[in-house]
């Protein structure tokens, strides 16, 4: 069987699936074996990684922005992700809600309070536990999940669904090598980039689920304090979200993650409402134009801050941290992205995936980030700093207890923090299946039920090892090999825009009539 025959067929390409495969269960038992040496080597690779090449993390992410910008006001951007003439296959509002609760949708539940706090008790540069601190806590975390997060994952996106639908290659990673190496992406070139983007988005689902149901145990334990904070009930959260995200991937993507997603969308604005409604109001509306203000003043500046002159572990223990998180998820992301991106323009993807997120998450910051500072600095509620400091994964929870309404608001929290999770889950599964079948769009149930599978068992494995920490970072040093692909994804995507340009313009020329004489 050819490799365009499996790609159409769905089959499973076996010079993918079996590296992968045996990769993942050699770290799995070497993980197992010994996760104390484990974290302690990768942690120490990790240091070396951000410290030699912290500079490169923050220009590539710098590059991806500005390339995507100048692309959406180009005359590029009316080139469609598909035929000339075709539609968008999701509304728009559909469309935002499959990439916002692929994306981080969960990350917002998690940093929402945390982030402003632990930057407000120990800001890099202001005095802590002052208004400065606290205007830099917020300018810190506008920063790190603002343009240049989904900078990354839309130029990501762009590449593989223009190359997927504009020229019909495969929907996987090796496409965007295309223009630069031409058929050799269906060779060992594109069969190893494959492997390490499914590794890279397998084992960051694996590490993200088994870190993250700590907060839903968290959540249930403060809502019923008959229910422990212990390792098997966080095993038994991953094997019921595995379970819902295995049902989820079954229904497939129209019954299955769009209607998640909306779902998800709806009770995240609707614990925002509540919180803005019930919490300072006005100092809201008012910390959110200063702040966003603020960043768009400061934006180049902090682009290129590698505080190089005060040698401090904090850049590369939070925005380090954080690009090269999201550079390693780019894989998962961009082609889930992609995937549900068809028909719209470029300029349409571009600045969809670049403004509306952005207002969306500087909104939410503002809401619950500023609302947390308010209680501290105005209603003497410091006891949340050290709560938050003790345990991140109880943050919000111990914001809600200062707020009217709380144990509602927790009881929707947690409902909403699984439905992101089995969201993320049945997404990334799919995008792993799809990759691992050679960029097929439609595969056979069992394969995406294998992948879900795999993704508990991952998790659960290891949480009990106590490795998962190791991983994560593991996830974070593939970004750095990552990141020189995605920049040659768009020298590759540039090029062909290029070409495709210079063949309208030779088309429209053609089809203009000669003046008569």
């Amino acid at each position: 069987m050819t490799y365009s025959q499996k790609t159409a067929t769905g089959a499973i390409l076996l010079p993918v699936f079996i590296p992968t495969v045996v990769v993942t269960l050699f770290l799995i038992v070497g993980t197992l074996s010994n996760p104390e040496l484990a974290g302690e080597v990768f942690q120490s690779a990790l240091a070396w990684v951000t410290k030699t090449f912290g500079w490169f993390y923050m220009l590539a992410t710098a590059i991806f922005l500005v390339f995507l910008v100048c692309i959406g006001f180009s005359r590029w951007g009316n080139i469609r992700l598909g035929p000339d003439h075709g539609d968008p296959e999701y509304s728009f509002p559909a469309w935002f809600a499959m990439l916002f609760s692929a994306g981080y949708g969960i990350a917002l539940l998690f940093f929402g309070v945390a982030e402003p706090v632990l930057h407000f008790s120990q800001p890099p540069n202001a005095t802590a536990e002052t208004i400065g601190a606290a205007r830099e806590a917020m300018q810190i975390a506008y920063f790190h999940w603002g343009l240049h997060i989904w900078g990354i994952y839309g130029l990501m996106g762009l590449v593989l669904a223009y190359f997927a639908f504009r020229h019909g290659l495969p929907l996987s990673v090796r496409s965007a090598l295309y223009p630069l190496i031409g058929d050799r992406i269906y060779g060992p070139i594109g069969h190893i980039v494959d492997v390490f983007a499914i590794l890279g988005t397998l084992f960051g689902l694996a590490t993200t689920l088994g870190l993250s149901v700590t907060q839903i145990n968290a959540g249930l334990h403060y809502l019923w304090e008959d229910i422990p904070i212990n390792t098997m009930v966080q095993i038994t959260a991953i094997g019921l979200i595995t379970l819902a995200a295995i049902g989820s991937v079954v229904a497939g993507m129209d019954k299955g993650v769009k209607n998640l997603s909306i779902l998800n969308m709806g009770l995240a604005v609707f614990i925002m409402v509540i919180v803005f409604f019930v919490g300072p109001s006005i100092h809201i509306l008012d910390a959110f134009v200063q702040n966003t203000g603020s960043y768009l003043s400061n934006i180049v500046e902090r682009t290129f801050n590698l505080q190089a002159y005060t040698q401090s572990d904090w850049i590369g223990n939070w925005t380090l941290f954080i690009f090269a998180w999201t550079i390693a998820w780019a894989p998962f992301v961009g082609l889930f992205i992609a995937k549900i991106s068809r028909g719209r323009t470029i300029r349409q993807f571009i600045f969809g995936v670049l403004a509306v997120p952005t207002l969306f998450t500087f909104l939410w910051f503002a809401i619950f980030g500023d609302t947390a500072l308010y209680l501290i600095m105005e209603q003497g509620k410091d006891v949340l700093i050290g709560e938050v400091q003790a345990d991140h994964s109880v943050a919000l929870f111990q914001f809600y207890d200062l707020l009217p309404w709380s144990t509602f608001l927790s009881v929707v929290t947690v409902f909403l923090i699984i439905t992101f999770f089995v969201t993320s889950s049945d997404s990334g599964s799919l995008v792993v299946d799809s990759l691992a079948s050679g960029g097929a769009l439609e595969t056979p149930v069992w394969q995406r039920v294998f992948w879900a599978s795999l993704e508990g068992i991952i998790a659960a494995t290891l949480l009990l090892a106590g490795g998962l920490g190791a991983l994560q970072t593991m996830s974070i040093l593939a970004a750095l090999p990552f990141a020189i692909i995605m920049l040659v994804a768009a020298l590759g995507l540039w090029r062909a825009l290029v070409i495709e340009g210079h063949r309208g313009a030779a088309v429209e020329a053609a089809a203009t009539p000669w003046p008569s004489l």
